[in-house]
C-alpha cells in the first residue's frame, strides 16, 4: 500500500514497566477482589492485564507526569501536515495478545516499534492517521503485542490526500439477543485515575481542552473504555484468564463523560477461527448511544472466573 507517510518508521521508543504499574492499570480499568492474579503481586498466577501494552507508548520509560502535547510533537510524518496535538481523539484500536507479558520489564529491554500504515483526508471533520505499534524483546526480536491504531485529529482535513479504504464491520447479529451484559459506573475520578498509567492528556483532566473541541468538558480516555470492555468480555467469558483471548478491537464512536455508566452488550456469533471463537459486542452509555462500536474479540469461550461460579 501506498501513499502519504506510508511505511514511515518512527524511531523505537525504550519501555518499561514494574509491578507496580500492572497493579495500577488493573486497578484503574475495574478489575475485582475475586481477580486477584491482576491485583496481588503475591498471587501464584499474578499476571499482566494482556490490553497493559497500550498505555507504553504514551509512559515510555517515565515514572513521572509528562506534558503531553510536547511529546506529540516531537516527530514529523514526512509528506503530510503537521497535526495539532491538542485536537485529536482515538479512532479504533486492534489489539494482537501474541506472548504474555512478563511482571515487570527488569532484565529485559523492551521497545514499541512503530510505522505508519497510512494517512486519510477525511475533509472538514478532519485525518486519521492509522500506525502498527509492536512492543519487542529486543534481546530476542520476540514480538509480544501488536497493535493497529487510529488517532483522529478533529478538524484538520481538507489537504489533499487519499480518503482512505472504507473500514470493514463487525456489526452484531440481526435479530439476536446478547448472550452477556454488564456494566461499568464511571465517576468524576474514573479519567483522574486512569491518566496516572501515563496517558497524561489534558483533554482527560482539565474542562478547558474539551470546550475547545466541541466535547463540552473533560471527556473519559477512549482508552479505558477500551480496556473497560476488554476486561468485562474475559471476566465473563474467559474466567478471567489472559490465555483465553488473543484479539480485542472496537471503534472509538463517542465521547463517554464522567459519571456516564457504560452498558457492554456480548453476542457470540459460533464462528471459530481454529481454537477460538469470534465474539461481537457493543458499548452504549446507559441513555442509549454508543460510544464503542465495530466491537470483535477472538476468545475462548469458558464462562465466568471459577471463584464466581
Amino acid at each position: 500500500m501506498s501513499g502519504p507517510g506510508v511505511g514511515f518508521e518512527y524511531p523505537p521508543t525504550e519501555v518499561s514497566w514494574t509491578k507496580r504499574d500492572a497493579l495500577l492499570f488493573a486497578n484503574t480499568i475495574g478489575c475485582t477482589v475475586d481477580e486477584l492474579h491482576f491485583l496481588y503481586e503475591l498471587d501464584p498466577n499474578f499476571t499482566v492485564f494482556p490490553t497493559y501494552p497500550v498505555i507504553l507508548p504514551f509512559k515510555k520509560t517515565g515514572q513521572e507526569v509528562i506534558d503531553f502535547y510536547a511529546e506529540q510533537k516531537a516527530v514529523k510524518i514526512p509528506g503530510v501536515p503537521d497535526f495539532d496535538a491538542r485536537r485529536v481523539v482515538d479512532g479504533q484500536r486492534l489489539v494482537q495478545f501474541l506472548k504474555p507479558l512478563p511482571t515487570s520489564s527488569a532484565g529485559k529491554k523492551f521497545e514499541i516499534r512503530s510505522k505508519v500504515l497510512g494517512v486519510y483526508d477525511k475533509g472538514r471533520p478532519g485525518s486519521v492517521v492509522e500506525i502498527q505499534q509492536d512492543l519487542v524483546d529486543v534481546g530476542t526480536g520476540e514480538v509480544y503485542s501488536r497493535a493497529i491504531g487510529s488517532s483522529f485529529f478533529v478538524a484538520q482535513g481538507n489537504w489533499g490526500g487519499p480518503k482512505g479504504p472504507a473500514t470493514e464491520n463487525f456489526p452484531p447479529p440481526k435479530g439476536k439477543k446478547p448472550d452477556v451484559e454488564f456494566e461499568d459506573q464511571t465517576s468524576s475520578k474514573t479519567p483522574l485515575l486512569y491518566r496516572l498509567n501515563g496517558d497524561y492528556n489534558p483533554l482527560h483532566a482539565h474542562p478547558e481542552p474539551g470546550k475547545k473541541m466541541g466535547f463540552g468538558g473533560v471527556i473519559i480516555h477512549g482508552l479505558y473504555s477500551f480496556n473497560s470492555a476488554c476486561h468485562g468480555l474475559l471476566q465473563n467469558l474467559g474466567g478471567s484468564n489472559p490465555a483465553n483471548i488473543k484479539e480485542f478491537q472496537a471503534r472509538f464512536a463517542s465521547p463517554v463523560r464522567p459519571g456516564d455508566k457504560l452498558v457492554t452488550s456480548v453476542w457470540k456469533t459460533g464462528e471459530m477461527k481454529g481454537e477460538w471463537e469470534e465474539v461481537r459486542f457493543v458499548v452504549k452509555v446507559a441513555d442509549g448511544k454508543v460510544c464503542l462500536s465495530n466491537g470483535r474479540a477472538l476468545m475462548k469461550v469458558v464462562g465466568q472466573s471459577s471463584s464466581k461460579l
